[in-house]
Order: C-alpha cells, then sequence, then structure tokens
C-alpha cells in the first residue's frame, strides 16, 4: 500500500540524487512513497545501493537521526585525499579496541574519517602482510571513500581506487629499523589477541 508522491523532493532530497547514508555507503534515491504502517501515513525515502543489490526505506522524519547526507563537496573531498598523505596514525591499545575504533570511523559516513582509516591500514608492498581482520576492515573503508569519490567526481569505482591509491603511495614510507621493530611488535600482539 504505497504510493508515489507528486512532489519529489523533501529536506532537500530529491530523486534520483546520491546520498550517503552512514552505515551502507553511498545510494541513489529512486523514490519518495508515502506508506500506511500500523495506521499511520508514513513518507518514505527508497533508496537503492546498487552494489549491495539492497533497497532501504527511510521515515522521512529520521533522516537526521539517522545521519543520512548529500555527497560530500570539493573540499571534504581534497582534504579527504590530502589526508591519504599523511603519516599513519596508529595507536598503542589492543587489535580489538583499535578495530572497533575504525569500525565506528566506517560507519560514521564521514568521508575524512573514513580516509585516516584508509590511511592508518594501508600497507605496500614493502611492508608485512595485514591480518585478516585488518584487511577486512582496510577493504570496508576504501569501498565506501571509492564509491563516494566515484559519485562526487563521476568517474568509475576502479578510478577512484586507484586516485585513492596513487594518494596512499604519495605519503612517507615507513622506514628504518626502529618502524620495522614497531610494526613486528604490532604484528605479533594482534597475532595473540587472535589467537586468545
Amino acid at each position: 500500500m504505497s504510493t508515489k508522491k507528486s512532489a519529489q523532493a523533501r529536506l532537500g532530497f530529491k530523486t534520483g540524487e546520491h546520498i550517503v547514508y552512514p552505515s551502507h555507503g553511498v545510494g541513489r534515491i529512486v523514490s519518495i512513497e508515502e506508506q500506511e504502517v500500523a495506521g499511520f501515513k508514513l513518507e518514505l525515502f527508497v533508496i537503492s545501493f546498487e552494489k549491495d543489490k539492497m533497497t532501504l526505506r527511510v521515515p522521512v522524519p529520521k533522516v537526521a537521526s539517522v545521519g543520512m547526507r548529500k555527497l560530500s563537496e570539493a573540499p571534504v573531498v581534497a582534504k579527504s585525499l590530502e589526508t591519504l598523505k599523511g603519516r599513519a596514525r596508529v595507536k598503542r591499545t589492543m587489535w580489538s579496541r583499535r578495530a572497533q575504533e575504525y569500525e565506528a570511523k566506517i560507519n560514521s559516513g564521514d568521508l575524512i574519517a573514513i580516509s585516516e582509516v584508509v590511511r592508518d591500514l594501508y600497507r605496500s608492498d614493502a611492508q608485512p602482510e595485514q591480518s585478516y581482520s585488518e584487511r577486512q576492515l582496510y577493504e570496508a573503508a576504501l569501498d565506501r571513500m571509492a564509491r563516494e569519490l566515484s559519485a562526487v567526481q563521476n568517474i568509475t569505482e576502479t578510478e577512484s581506487v586507484k586516485l585513492i591509491e596513487s594518494n596512499l603511495q604519495k605519503g612517507p614510507r615507513r622506514a628504518g629499523a626502529k618502524a620495522e621493530e614497531v610494526e613486528a611488535e604490532a604484528d605479533s600482539e594482534m597475532e595473540a589477541e587472535e589467537a586468545a
């Protein structure tokens, strides 16, 4: 029991527009519908996430509380790409706590926070392999960032991944014995936690 609304714009969002839903990434508003749920009429944004083959219906009044937002503006995109060139900031806490923090940043929907996760978890070919959980978080953050960049800059996701990786490679290299010691220590700490 849904009816499509004739006016296809609500709260500054309109049909056909790409948006960011924090816990799912970039989607496109397909329509704005009115449905009756438990005797109440609700206006809903119907959002399609094509890559995930998923459709989400978000009540119009809940848009602000779930954190749905428009795509990032050019200055924010530029700042996120600049963030990738910075030095990785890895806290000296247990991996489980760091993993939770990374997950929270990814699901925040904030492009700059997501770019920090990509930067912190990126490993060049010269660096040691990532653990499985580290790789999963890195790929999730990279995917979210690539999707938003491709939608904002109107390029393919493959091109946006290449853009991200080229910016990551411009960052400072972790060289020298001290960095290797820190990484070896972090790896042994991570392996011990994963075994527990």
